[in-house]
């Protein structure tokens, strides 16, 4: 399989940047349980802004909707590019990670359902539903030339269209109020960049204006504000030319270096801050722990590969150019780092409820820790085998 020249570079840049990645959550989990926490978490929760325009909010609210909205522009220009001539650009192959995207929401939260349903945790159902893309991206990109690309690209397109369902599912079931003025004033600003593009606008100035708008009036919507990086990117024009470069391929080029090498580390180290204390323990063994481990490290794990299977069988979709069963496994595995957007939704599930949240958290960072180790593995050990068996023929 060919991949375009930018996706090979999404995914260099990932694997330079995941030990990184993994070092800023180590530093941000030896903060969160040092005399350093208390000063981090004001840093954290200090206000900065432009008051005249409502645009004052914590540090915090800055990274994981301002940055990280960044970092779902940079994917969604990889995806729309793969849609349009790579390994997405035909119905059988896009179809796989949409429906094993499926699969890997609805069973982990029918798993989680089964523990907690008529119980005060009942709410957080949605915990396991989603893929954390940073994280999961960066683990298999660690693993280099041993994984095909075909492989990265389903699990790119996989953790996108699962964090898009977790955006829906907030949106719908998790958001207290949606004002709908400003989700009217999102709605005519998305037809305003697709106008532009039906129209062949070619400088990316034009499209990323508006784009600040759309964040902004998403934001204010009550609607998770990063959904605007993905409107955007599948807005701004590409081609089929390998000859002429695009305004999308212009632009993954400027966003690949500071989304991997600052974004996302920033992000790791501002959201991994979690304190360890006695009261998270018992998230391990109460069904709200059992449901969240469950769901992320099994749940993900049969949705994925049993929709997938239904799916190949039935003839609607293929396997990955050059991956196997074996590997299907692997990528079912790292879907299950739910970790930060998992981590947003126990915080909506559970308001107010400290000890609660502290709970879920904990079996969050412990489901996700396990499902990064099996997935590696597994991914790790078939490639090795593969190379034995290739040498021994």
């Amino acid at each position: 399989m060919n991949l375009t020249l930018y996706f090979k570079k999404f995914f260099k840049s990932n694997q330079s940047s995941g030990i990184l990645l993994i070092f800023c959550v180590l530093i941000s989990l030896f903060i969160a349980n040092s005399s350093f926490a208390e000063s981090f978490q004001r840093f954290l929760d200090k206000e900065i802004g432009i008051h005249l325009f409502h645009l004052t909010y914590p540090v915090s609210i800055w990274i994981n909707d301002g940055l990280m909205a960044v970092f779902f522009l940079l994917v969604g220009l990889e995806i729309k590019r793969e849609l349009v001539e790579g390994e997405l650009s035909s119905f059988k192959n896009a179809s796989l990670p949409i429906i094993a995207a499926i699969g890997g929401m609805l069973v982990p939260a029918v798993i989680f359902g089964i523990f907690n349903i008529g119980t005060k945790y009942s709410s957080g159902w949605g915990i396991p539903m989603a893929t954390d893309i940073a994280f999961s991206l960066a683990i298999i990109s660690i693993l280099g030339n041993k994984v095909p690309n075909s492989i990265k690209i389903f699990l790119a397109a996989l953790a996108i269209v699962d964090d898009l369902g977790a955006i829906l599912v907030i949106a719908i079931f998790y958001t207290d109020q949606i004002h709908w003025t400003y989700l009217f004033l999102s709605a005519g600003i998305a037809l305003l960049l697709f106008l532009l593009n039906f129209l062949k606008v070619t400088k990316i100035i034009f499209y990323l204006i508006p784009g600040l708008f759309l964040w902004y009036f998403l934001h204010h919507s009550g609607i998770h504000a990063t959904i605007a990086g993905v409107v955007l990117a599948f807005s701004i024009p590409t081609n089929v030319s390998n000859v002429e470069i695009s305004p999308l391929e212009k632009l993954e080029h400027q966003l690949h270096f500071p989304v991997s090498f600052l974004i996302m580390p920033i992000f790791a180290l501002t959201n991994t801050n979690i304190t360890f204390s006695n009261d998270m323990l018992n998230g391990l063994t109460n069904t709200l722990g059992i449901g969240i481990i469950s769901g992320l490290v099994i749940g993900k794990l049969l949705g994925i590969n049993l929709f997938s299977f239904i799916a190949i069988k039935s003839k609607l979709s293929s396997l990955p150019q050059g991956s196997s069963w074996t590997q299907m496994l692997g990528v079912g595995f790292l879907a299950g780092i739910g970790f930060t957007m998992s981590i947003f939704i126990t915080l909506l599930s559970f308001k107010n409820e400290i000890q609660i949240q502290d709970e879920a958290k904990f079996a969050i960072l412990v489901a996700s820790f396990l499902s990064a180790v099996l997935g590696f593995i597994i991914l790790k050990v078939n490639s090795t085998r593969s190379i034995e068996e290739s040498k021994e023929e």
